[in-house]
């Protein structure tokens, strides 16, 4: 039996994780325990949920850390307890794992700048919705848009930037704090699903659509419809179902004798509103669509 921990049960992205970790046991013959906390912030819930594992005994262990300091102790006693781990998601400051499998984060930041930076032609005020602090995957994302808007973009500034701290309702009221305190504000970079769908919120609330431009990450029904109406640009997207594929299969290759790969990182996709009637982007979108239902 393998365990596997989220940072929180309820987001789409790590349902569709779900889906493909499920997928993978099926076809490699392992069974997996799915839990994690309800929130991404709740990192002493995670706690505790690892040592419950520890305790069960599961033959190996895959996690995506909610904090990157907090997590590093208890993740020692699952290796300790000679129990494979594979990290995934968001890095973690352990080297004895199995597998790390994610998301190029760093990439999809730059790729973020890039995009918004095009659409401002150069030059203009933006804000960064973040999502949390201690959450790598997030972190890599905000590091990659921000050093390359400096590095390859200098007449585009941003002016403004908050964390959302996971949850839509917070990331809305963040988002319509750059809107009030920057009337001149031209574009904004949301770095995860929850800021995502707070920035699309605060958009529509204040007429904006159109008028700011808007680089979100991850899919939902939500994203997609603002994608069609213009409230945002461009969407980019995890293969989160892979993502949970490869986690499972590195443990359960492992227990086989198998090496597994140790580094595998995966690019986001960029999906434009003419990219969604293509097959493949119509694959990556409906299987997270899919498993949150």
């Amino acid at each position: 039996m393998l365990g596997v921990i989220p940072k929180a049960n309820a987001d789409l992205f790590f349902l569709t994780v779900h889906a493909g970790a499920e997928d993978a046991a099926r076809k490699m013959n392992v069974g997996i325990t799915w839990s994690g906390p309800d929130r991404e912030t709740d990192y002493g819930r995670q706690i505790q949920i690892v040592d419950v594992m520890i305790a069960r005994r599961v033959d190996g262990l895959a996690i995506s850390a909610t904090d990157d300091q907090a997590l590093i102790g208890p993740v020692q006693r699952v290796t300790q307890a000679g129990i494979p781990v594979t990290i995934f998601d968001s890095a973690l400051g352990i080297e004895n794992y199995v597998s790390l499998v994610a998301t190029d984060n760093y990439g999809g930041g730059c790729t973020a700048a890039r995009l918004l930076a095009t659409l401002l032609a150069g030059a203009g005020t933006v804000a960064m919705l973040m999502q949390k602090p201690g959450g790598v995957s997030t972190q890599l994302r905000e590091r990659g848009f921000e050093e390359t808007l400096e590095r390859e973009f200098p007449r585009v500034r941003i002016v403004a930037r908050q964390f959302g701290m996971g949850d839509r309702a917070r990331s809305m009221a963040a988002a319509e704090n750059f809107l009030a305190a920057h009337p001149d504000l031209a574009g904004i970079f949301a770095s995860s699903e929850a800021s995502s769908i707070g920035s699309i919120r605060a958009i529509r609330s204040r007429g904006l659509s159109g008028k700011i431009r808007l680089i979100t990450f991850d899919v939902s029904d939500i994203h997609l419809e603002a994608l069609r109406d213009g409230t945002a640009d461009v969407m980019l997207v995890q293969d989160a179902f892979r993502i949970g594929y490869e986690t499972v299969k590195s443990l359960a290759d492992k227990l086989n004798g198998r090496i597994p790969t140790r580094r595998i990182e995966i690019p986001a996709r960029a999906v434009l509103k003419g990219d969604l009637d293509k097959p493949e982007v119509k694959a990556l979108v409906d299987v997270g669509r899919a498993a949150s239902r």
